[in-house]
């Protein structure tokens, strides 16, 4: 059959319906293959010593991709699973692999089943995991050195277990982290979690690359504020992104010339008001110059800035321009 349908013809559908059409939709990395893989949640599948050559391997969810005909086939495993390990060679060691297994005796014989089982990989000077059966997905990679049995110590677990466990999501899901991260993304946009950031497959590169999000456009205003008596606004400039805000203001001297005390402290003197909006929200210290002398301003949560201290017997001078600027969250 070229096109299917999963619940559509009266006479029932077929165990292939089922499987290739999208009644459970899985991130998919071609036009008709499934990523198969481990469901994320707990510890699915998780590997424990049970004895010397004996592993426990715990319950867990997972879909096991065959040939394109035959679509994904989802299993559950509800109950701890014991596997047992043949002794080592005598001479090498080798690496066998914990596979979740599924048998179709449509397309290999059967009898029909799905199970979880071991692999075993050759005894060589350099051994590699074991080429796994047609729908099967790898878990765990078990390191058997030479001469390895019960009588011997049996087989030291928390060195050689090799987690091979890879997950998948739903489709337009992020890919948890799994084994590796050497594979390629299925479509422009795919996302997966490498286990330190976000990232983004595209295919134009054909690579993965990490995700940051889009940066905030800036708001800017450079009207609004209103300089005190005695002063004139030659420039203003505000800028706000990400919850803060930065702005500039300067003001050139019209009145009389001021000449600020010995000690530094003059008559509050107010300089600008900030544009309604643009103001704190809470009263904040700032500083002025006019590039001879300098002092300190206060900004209030009304938007006024008034000049409190200059340099000692200096002069703000009618004429000279002063220069303003400031940052706070808004």
């Amino acid at each position: 059959m070229t096109v299917r349908s999963a619940w559509l013809m009266s006479t029932g559908q077929t165990r292939e319906d089922t499987r290739l059409t999208p009644t459970s939709p899985l991130i998919h990395e071609t036009e008709m293959r499934a990523r198969d893989g481990v469901l994320a949640g707990g510890n699915p599948f998780g590997a424990t010593g049970a004895g010397a050559m004996s592993v426990q391997i715990g319950p867990g969810r997972a879909f096991v991709q065959g040939t394109d005909a035959q679509g994904a086939y989802p299993v559950a495993n509800d109950a701890p699973v014991s596997l047992t390990f043949a002794d080592g060679a005598a001479q090498f060691g080798r690496i066998d692999s914990v596979v979740i297994r599924v048998v179709d005796s449509l397309f290999d014989g059967g009898p029909n089943a799905a199970r979880i089982e071991v692999v075993q990989g050759s005894a060589t000077a350099s051994p590699a995991p074991p080429t796994i059966p047609a729908a099967a997905l790898r878990l765990w990679d078990v390191l058997v050195p030479a001469g390895t049995s019960a009588g011997a110590g049996g087989i030291g677990w928390g060195a050689a277990l090799g987690d091979r466990r890879r997950y998948t999501a739903a489709a337009g899901g992020i890919l948890p982290r799994g084994s590796g991260l050497s594979f390629s993304g299925s479509y422009e946009g795919q996302y997966r979690d490498n286990g330190a950031s976000l990232e983004r497959w595209s295919t134009t590169a054909g690579a993965w690359q990490t995700y940051r999000p889009p940066a905030e456009a800036p708001t800017v205003t450079t009207a609004g504020a209103v300089a005190a008596t005695g002063h004139s606004l030659t420039g203003f400039h505000a800028r706000r992104i990400a919850g803060v805000q930065s702005f500039t203001a300067v003001v050139q001297r019209t009145g009389t010339t001021i000449t600020s005390p010995a000690g530094g402290n003059i008559t509050d003197l107010p300089l600008v008001t900030l544009p309604v909006g643009w103001r704190p929200a809470y009263d904040m210290e700032l500083m002025a110059s006019d590039g001879f002398a300098d002092g300190a301003a206060y900004l209030n949560t009304s938007g006024v800035i008034t000049l409190r201290t200059w340099s000692a017997g200096g002069t703000i001078q009618s004429g000279r321009e002063i220069r303003i600027s400031g940052c706070f969250v808004t």
